[in-house]
């Protein structure tokens, strides 16, 4: 390195940045939904499917998220975080007999299929204060142990260095309810089966509770829930929230906050049509309604139906437009478009109304885009635009593929 002094200007050469702008970055999404069971607000980072199931349970007819993110990954998606919302869910509880009254362990995760059980022995131990603890989480689907955690020489004296309280502070499963017993809990193991140790199960079972609303989506800025759960995040690029419910569309306080959100992250909102849109006029007035012009929110029209569903009810393809989207990036970057082939949907997947030339053109006009056309012997995306069409501010953010590009280069420097 050198440096010249010349008429008071320093000018100093540093060498060269080693950290370019990446032109095929890995586009990561976020979906937010009721789940049987996880972890709530708080995103978790999963890269298939197998992952969600694992960690929130299977495909729940009661939620749109699960068939949300099996859309996601079917379409190219890899990178996805998950937020697990729920309204007045309830937490298994196990009651284990101990001396001087009952040890209390809530499950850390509500929900109906959360399995948890709890066994205690004094293996080991030759005093009348400690025990050791065994939890399990049992697979609702085939009765296995999915997780397991083992505690050894525990004590219910709060003054202990093993102090049972802080010892399940590390705990994914469980937390001690307070007050404890004065007494170490009862030995669960039953000696004339080989010392086996017996496990107790729930004294109270676990509750999914009611439908969500736009204000569990939402959540609240102050215990970073709902959407502000992803503060939690570094980074993400798409944003979907699937319907809360069957028959239940996002209303526009979610739609709105959601938006609201995605400006401030730099991100993009995927918004679905509405159940009750069965035209391309209807689309048009329906987001006129709304009163929504924004550059960071992208839209479509119409819903799917998928071959194997026995009702043929039109869904939401929200998911399969972010995968779609991830899959884009990372194989020829946010400044392509979708309307091109190996980019179409699932071949399962059909519009569920046909769109005609002029109806097409209608809709891109009022900045949603249409599934219609098959390319390659699939339904694609056509359009390329956002709802910042009827913005005067942001028209030049009508198009999806400059604002995407626009936000892509601005969070990567």
């Amino acid at each position: 390195m050198s440096d010249a002094l010349d008429r008071g200007v320093t000018v100093t050469e540093i060498t060269a940045m080693d950290q370019p702008i990446d032109a095929f970055t890995e586009t990561t999404a976020a979906l937010i939904g009721r789940a049987l069971r996880g972890p709530l607000n708080t995103p978790v980072r999963i890269e298939n499917f197998a992952a969600f199931r694992h960690r929130f349970g299977d495909v729940w007819h009661r939620s749109s998220l699960g068939p949300a993110v099996q859309q996601f990954f079917e379409h190219g998606g890899r990178k996805l975080h998950i937020v697990r919302v729920a309204n007045n869910a309830r937490v298994a509880m196990i009651c284990l007999p101990s001396s001087g009254g009952m040890l209390v362990l809530k499950a850390l995760e509500p929900g109906s299929t959360e399995n948890i059980r709890a066994a205690v022995d004094y293996d080991g131990i030759a005093d009348d204060e400690h025990f050791n603890l065994t939890l399990q989480r049992i697979s609702p689907g085939s009765g296995l142990v999915a997780d397991q955690e083992i505690y050894l020489r525990l004590t219910c004296r709060e003054e202990s260095r093993s102090f049972i309280g802080d010892a399940l502070l590390d705990s994914s499963l469980v937390r001690a309810q307070t007050p404890l017993p004065a007494g170490r809990p009862v030995s669960t193991t039953r000696p004339v089966v080989n010392f086996e140790s017996a496990y107790v199960g729930h004294a109270q079972e676990g509750d999914d509770g009611i439908a969500l609303s736009d204000y569990d989506l939402v959540g609240s800025v102050a215990d970073s829930t709902g959407l502000f759960a992803l503060d939690q995040v570094d980074h993400f690029d798409l944003l979907y929230l699937p319907p809360p419910a069957r028959h239940h569309d996002l209303g526009p306080a979610a739609v709105l906050a959601a938006e609201l959100y995605c400006r401030k992250r730099g991100a993009m909102l995927i918004m679905d049509p509405q159940e009750g849109w069965e035209s391309a006029q209807e689309a048009v007035d329906g987001v006129r309604n709304f009163g929504l012009a924004s550059p960071n929110i992208v839209s479509y029209f119409p819903r799917m139906v998928a071959s194997d569903d026995q009702d043929k009810l039109a869904r939401p393809a929200g998911g399969a437009l972010a995968g779609l989207l991830c899959k884009l990036d990372r194989r020829q970057g946010p400044w392509q478009e979708l309307d091109q082939r190996g980019f179409g949907f699932h071949h399962k997947l059909t519009p569920s109304n046909g769109i005609d030339v002029r109806e097409a053109q209608m809709l891109v006009r009022e900045g949603i885009n249409v599934i219609a056309g098959r390319i390659g012997g699939r339904a694609s995306l056509c359009g390329s635009v956002t709802l910042g069409r009827a913005n005067q501010v942001d028209r030049r953010f009508s198009s999806l593929t400059v604002r995407r590009l626009c936000l892509s280069m601005t969070n990567s420097i």
